[in-house]
């Protein structure tokens, strides 16, 4: 079987990892938007045109399901994909409040792009649920992983920026709510210490059971929009060994 994943950029080879992790045997095609990234400052309407560009480019793969690991994108484009293609869509917010809601004991931290955030997608959600929910936007976290500052000086001063007030507010979890943010977990949780981090990509690779099957011939394709100065570095720091990927020097054909 083979399943479609797109993200912004290279943070959705977290979703990929967990994926592959759970399904050894499907084939997998992969498209970071890195020319467009990030998607968190675009408005609603860009977002859902981008995704459903990137949605037709993998489905002419011939993609039998499709996996929206842009946390911006599952804020506002699901229901468009599902409406425009006949095939299952996963995105990676319910995945992720399901998993907070299992473990947390009442106060819930959502950081994301301001456009995750400004959705409300997962704040509303958790509140339905009864648990006191406080987010916050961290707009430079992406660009900070696209350049591979993920720990440092620079990336603790930012942490500490955006998470001084989840901090001082005592959220007991934290969704990371962007795929690229888990390449940032080790130096958040220094900075909140015991505090549950969520990240979405194994709930997302849980949800895929009984959608789709694993079957096929185990392989990995990587295509992306535009080649980023750390690129390589990025794929193999994520999927632990250097594929080469596909670069897309005129984008993803138009909707």
């Amino acid at each position: 079987m083979k399943v479609g994943i797109f993200d912004s950029g290279v943070g959705g080879l977290t979703v990929l990892r967990a994926v592959r992790n759970r399904f050894p045997k499907i084939d997998i095609v992969y498209l970071g938007d890195t020319a467009r990234v990030p998607y968190g400052n675009k408005s609603p309407q860009t977002v859902v045109r981008y995704s459903l560009e990137c949605a037709k480019f993998l489905l002419d793969k011939g993609v039998e399901a499709l996996v929206v690991a842009c946390n911006t994108a599952s804020s506002y484009a699901v229901p468009a994909l599902r409406d425009y293609f006949g095939v299952p869509v996963i995105g990676v917010v319910e995945p992720g409040v399901e998993e907070a809601l299992r473990l947390t004991e009442g106060k819930v931290g959502v950081i994301g792009t301001p456009a995750t955030i400004r959705s409300g997608s997962y704040q509303e959600k958790l509140k339905e649920a009864g648990v006191e929910v406080f987010s916050k936007a961290c707009p430079l976290f992406v660009p900070l992983v696209e350049e591979g500052l993920i720990e440092g000086d620079i990336t603790r001063r930012v942490v500490d920026m955006y998470l001084k007030e989840l901090k001082e507010a005592k959220i007991d979890t934290l969704i990371l709510g962007c795929t690229h943010y888990p390449l940032l977990k080790r130096e958040i949780q220094n900075y909140l210490k015991d505090v549950r981090i969520i990240d979405s990509s194994d709930a997302v690779a849980r949800a895929l059971e009984g959608i789709i099957e694993n079957e096929g011939n185990s392989s990995t394709e990587l295509f992306f929009t535009d080649r980023s100065q750390n690129l390589d570095f990025l794929i193999e720091l994520i999927l632990g060994k250097p594929l080469k990927p596909t670069i897309l020097s005129e984008g993803v054909p138009k909707v």
